[in-house]
């Protein structure tokens, strides 16, 4: 469907935005002006232009307005993890499914930016994020626990590493919003998300703290007899090498 099917011409040939859209423009422009708490849907009604049922048709809720876009994140991600094929590392498909979260927030930097800016000066516009990021965790933890329904420990194993993944997406989220939006939001994205890969092996399992990898072992080939101190000098130069 195009611009035009979806939304209409206004009198100058323009696009014209859908009552959902005007709803959630009139509603940014009236918190910036006035504040959240000050503002009613009443406000926001006249000045969308638009009947109060067709706010209530859109949004549950005044707080609901301010995050618009979230219900359509959740399904995709909902759908995505629900088309795994059941052989890809779990890991790497839950932080992949992160990664269309942040692609939201990046598909429109000035509203992620002003939403930012406006949640953090709004205490009861923390705490519903904050419900609408346990949705996401709980979306990530239902997923692994299919994939770990064979380990006695799956559960756990689920929610640590759903946790763990969404920790990592809000660091990267906040990051690139600090910078509002100028910095490139994938590069934060891929380093806060390695993090968590390379704290989990294949398949979800946690590297030990005593694990090593192969690049850290030293070979030093020595004569039997040699000197202590001669062992511990070759030993030296060759750390000093790598």
């Amino acid at each position: 469907m195009s611009e035009a099917q979806g939304h209409g011409r206004g009198a100058d040939g323009s696009a014209k935005p859908s009552k959902r859209d005007a709803l959630i423009e009139a509603a940014f422009e009236l918190f910036t002006a006035h504040g959240f708490e000050q503002t009613t849907v009443d406000d926001i009604v006249r000045l969308a232009g638009v009947g109060r049922s067709s706010f209530f048709r859109h949004f549950p809720s005044k707080e609901d307005v301010v995050f618009p876009d979230h219900e359509g994140c959740l399904a995709e991600m909902t759908i995505f993890l629900q088309e795994g094929s059941g052989t890809e590392d779990p890991v790497i498909r839950v932080c992949d499914a992160a990664r269309l979260v942040m692609r939201m927030y990046a598909g429109n930097p000035s509203f992620a930016v002003q939403r930012y800016r406006l949640t953090k000066s709004v205490p009861g516009l923390r705490h519903h994020e904050l419900s609408v990021v346990w949705r996401y965790e709980r979306t990530l933890a239902d997923y692994l626990r299919r994939r770990f329904a064979h380990r006695p420990d799956g559960t756990l194993r689920a929610d640590v590493i759903a946790a763990s993944v969404v920790a990592a997406h809000n660091n990267a989220l906040r990051t690139w919003l600090r910078s509002a939006g100028q910095e490139d939001p994938s590069a934060h994205m891929d380093h806060a998300l390695r993090f968590v890969q390379n704290s989990w092996g294949p398949e979800g399992e946690a590297r030990s703290a005593d694990e090593e990898d192969t690049d850290d072992v030293v070979v030093l080939i020595t004569k039997r007899k040699a000197p202590m101190w001669r062992v511990v000098r070759g030993i030296e130069a060759t750390l000093d090498d790598r």
